[in-house]
């Protein structure tokens, strides 16, 4: 089975390019739903956030109080890096089940979708896609999504850089401009990097 990774920066579109491969039959597994589950109501990170951060950072319903921890990580690199560490355990041990069943099954290929490509997200993929885009660009999208520039900004700049993502992607998709040239980008990668594998989508 052949595991394509999808990873990019926040406001790149890397979301836009793994439901473009969505629309053409293969399964996404997407990190950031399987992350929501496991700090949603009786998640399994739930328990270890609020070892960390305290009975604050658990909301009355049982779930992780996400604006709590927020403004608590996103002021601090250390706590960021500690939610992020607790929180990758858990999705990529759901990834990993995940995985083994569609290799059972005989699934040719399924995508990853992580925004923080962890050594154990190279690990599991054969083979990875950057998704890139211009600065005042992501500013833009991030903006329309609710952000202050000064906000979307600072999530930025706790990210690695383009140039970071790309050292560790075999292929970058430049989404700086329209969702037609993102297709058309995307469409060529498939035909020369999966149809080259005989996965035809």
């Amino acid at each position: 089975m052949f595991v394509l990774g999808i990873t990019g920066g926040i406001g790149s579109g890397k979301s836009t390019v793994s439901k473009i491969l969505e629309d053409r039959g293969l399964l996404v597994l997407d990190a950031d739903e399987i992350s929501r589950q496991v700090t949603a109501q009786n998640g399994k990170a739930v328990p270890v956030i609020a070892e960390l951060f305290g009975p604050r950072a658990v909301s009355a319903d049982g779930s992780m109080n996400r604006k709590y921890v927020s403004n608590i990580v996103f002021e601090d690199k250390q706590g960021l890096d500690m939610l992020s560490t607790i929180v990758h355990k858990y999705v990529f041990e759901e990834m990993e089940e995940r995985l083994t069943k569609e290799r059972e099954k005989g699934t040719k290929c399924v995508v990853l979708d992580v925004p923080i490509p962890v050594n154990k997200f190279v690990d599991l993929c054969n083979q990875i896609w950057v998704v890139t885009c211009d600065l005042e660009v992501r500013l833009a999208r991030l903006e329309k999504r609710g952000m202050s520039k000064e906000e979307a900004m600072r999530r930025i700049e706790m990210q690695m850089s383009d140039d970071e993502y790309c050292s560790l992607g075999d292929f970058s998709i430049d989404n700086s401009w329209d969702l037609d040239e993102l297709n058309n980008r995307v469409d060529k990668l498939i035909k020369e990097q999966l149809h080259e594998r005989g996965i035809r989508i």
